[in-house]
């Protein structure tokens, strides 16, 4: 009997087929509500790319009679940065399924990854959950900075508190942005179902083109399924083309048969060796940046903020 047999890397390194590795990183914006809303850029070609951001606006002046001077005017332009961080996940799998050739293995684990990195650029842009320092604040932090909010115990109903003139739509666009869209708690779900109008039809309706889309004032609503939201923040709504996002090619994986993976406190939670297991990471790069351009509407940045959100 042979003792010395092993599963190497060589060996595993074929449940990822490599004309897979673009069709994920088209999956990566669908598996994410914030990047589904916000703006892609082209792919970056380095770990920083400056934005140029309009910063002072012209300023037309009218002249004093036939002779009178023009006044003269300038347009500002600063940068703004969009850098790349490494975000990525683990999976580690038993070997006795990675030695089962029936199994499509990458098929499975391809969506359960997806999701896992959707979650992460989710909570991080929304809430600010393990957000990297050099991304632009949560998208509640920013809010809260600006006084986009709004509270639902101090509003007559729903409806006043998402769409009266002082709602929370009405706060993205007394800055000079139009609201695109909205990722609520699932809870809102049923709230939304429930406000009615005088003579009892629904105010809040599902898109009929498309299958379980809702709509608040025509604009789409997302309820993630997959651990994204809080009880907190119940709605968050604004210009999502103000978020961009760009994601970097070099998308990194790799299969690990010997080692520990531990919890943040240190401990060990798998070991690869004696637990007889590989471990498949999958690392990508992207950045986000929210550049929140001056605009004649609201024209003093620390007041201007293309988000609101609803509490409780």
């Amino acid at each position: 009997m042979a003792y010395n047999s092993v599963i190497g890397s060589a060996d595993v390194d074929g449940i990822i087929p490599v004309e897979y590795s673009y069709e994920f990183i088209k999956g990566i914006p669908e598996a994410s509500h914030v990047m589904r809303l916000a703006r892609k850029l082209r792919n970056m070609t380095a770990r920083e790319e400056r934005l140029p951001v309009l910063s002072a606006l012209a300023t037309a002046y009218f002249v004093d009679g036939d002779t009178g001077l023009l006044q003269t005017s300038e347009v500002n332009w600063e940068n703004k940065y969009c850098y790349a961080k490494d975000l990525g996940v683990i999976v580690p799998i038993p070997k006795n399924v990675l030695n089962d050739a029936a199994i499509p293995l990458w098929s499975e684990v391809q969506p359960e990854v997806l999701t896992a990195i959707g979650v992460a650029v989710d909570n991080a842009m929304l809430y600010g959950t393990n957000k990297p320092s050099d991304w632009p604040d949560a998208i509640i932090t920013g809010a809260a900075a600006a006084s986009h909010n709004v509270s639902l115990a101090a509003c007559d109903d729903l409806y006043d508190a998402l769409l009266d003139e002082d709602g929370v739509f009405s706060l993205v666009e007394q800055d000079g942005f139009g609201v695109t869209g909205s990722i609520a708690h699932l809870s809102m779900k049923g709230k939304l179902r429930g406000c009615r109008d005088a003579e009892g039809q629904p105010i809040f309706t599902k898109d009929p083109a498309v299958a379980d889309q809702y709509n608040i004032a025509g604009t789409r609503t997302e309820f993630p399924t997959s651990g994204v939201g809080s009880s907190t923040y119940k709605l968050i709504a604004g210009d999502w083309s103000q978020l961009v996002y760009s994601i970097r090619q070099d998308m990194e994986f790799s299969v690990h048969t010997e080692g520990v993976i531990t919890d943040p406190a240190g401990n060990i939670v798998y070991n690869l060796m004696q637990q007889r297991m590989a471990a498949l990471m999958v690392t990508v790069r992207l950045g986000f940046a929210l550049p929140n351009p001056i605009n004649r509407v609201q024209e003093t940045e620390a007041s201007r903020y293309p988000f609101a959100y609803l509490t409780a």
